[in-house]
Formats: C-alpha cells, sequence, structure tokens
C-alpha cells in the first residue's frame, strides 16, 4: 500500500467522490472481502461488491488475495494507498495569474507543490526532503518590511545555491494571514 496515491484522471475522482465509496475505501485499509466491509457497513455484499468493483477499475483498490467459503471463491480486496489527492489540473486555472502577493498565487503555488510531490517516485529508497512550518506575528507597519526581508533572504539562498550541479529540489515559501491565531 502506497502513503498518498495522486488522482490525474476524471475517471478516478468521478469513482472515488461518492460518498459510499469512501466509506468502501476506508474499510479496506486492511484487506478484506465485500461480505466482511458489508457486514461493517449495514449493506448488502451485492451493494459493497459494486462499488468495490467501480475501484478496481480505476485502480484505487486491487484484489490482493482469494479464498473459499463454502465452495465458492471470495476474493479479498484492499486500498492501494493510504491517502488520496486529487489533482488541481482535474479542474484546470479559472481567470489569469494572479501577482505574488495574490492568495490566488500561493493556490497555484500549493497546486504546483501538489502536482511535483503526487509525481514523486515513492519506490525510491530515500527522498530526501524538508518541511518547516510556524507562525509570525507582524504589526501592519512592518508587514511590507518584513516580505522585504524575506525575499531578501530567499534570493540570497536562490543565488548561493542555485548552480547547474547537483540534485534539483524545489524550495516554496507561504505567507498568508491565519484566521484564527491560536490554532
Amino acid at each position: 500500500m502506497k502513503n498518498v496515491h495522486y488522482l490525474d484522471r476524471i475517471e478516478q475522482a468521478e469513482a472515488l467522490l461518492k460518498p459510499q465509496r469512501i466509506e468502501v475505501l476506508r474499510q479496506l485499509a486492511e484487506p478484506r472481502s465485500c461480505t466482511e466491509v458489508a457486514s461493517r457497513l449495514d449493506q448488502t455484499p451485492q451493494r459493497v461488491y459494486y462499488h468495490v468493483n467501480k475501484l478496481v477499475e480505476v485502480g484505487l483498490v486491487t484484489r490482493v488475495a482469494e479464498r473459499k467459503v463454502r465452495g465458492i471463491s471470495e476474493g479479498v480486496y484492499q486500498a492501494t494507498a493510504r491517502s488520496y489527492w486529487l489533482s488541481p489540473a482535474l479542474v484546470g486555472r479559472v481567470g489569469p495569474r494572479g501577482d505574488d502577493l495574490a492568495l490566488g498565487y500561493l493556490v497555484e503555488l500549493m497546486e504546483q507543490a501538489q502536482a511535483d510531490i503526487g509525481a514523486l517516485d515513492r519506490t525510491a529508497p530515500e527522498l530526501p526532503s524538508l518541511g518547516v512550518s510556524g507562525a509570525i506575528r507582524l504589526p501592519p507597519e512592518r508587514r511590507q518590511e518584513f516580505f522585504d526581508d524575506l525575499k531578501s533572504t530567499l534570493q540570497d539562498l536562490f543565488t548561493r545555491y542555485g548552480g547547474t550541479e547537483g540534485d534539483a529540489f524545489a524550495l516554496l515559501v507561504a505567507c498568508y494571514p491565519k484566521e484564527n491565531a491560536d490554532d
């Protein structure tokens, strides 16, 4: 089972985005038969099989085993991943790109990061990465000073490490207002 399955086909999104199928998928975090899932969800095995079959068709669930129950073959299924990300490309860009101080531009950056991370080869033995987050408080009169300082610091890093040799890494920095500062 992968950690993340990146959904970039409309058929996958259509198959997944049904409340009943999401519940079936959650039950298939562990290998289970349709009969077992049906009893957990208080559904008929036939109804669960219908949803499992649709999820198998688009690659979100796999058949991992088969067993005989009272002389009848019964499939055992498991979800292909622990979490599923929907590609922003499924909808595409609506409207023009904003400037670098607009929230729309931050959304575009996050979409690009999501696409890049979704495309990584998770079978690679090592994927060096770094995540940092934190919160700051800025009085309104010092916001521009902070933004200029941050931009200058990052530009210095890009200049020092932006050569043509070595492993390529993406660096995204997002700064946005926090609705509830206590979170």
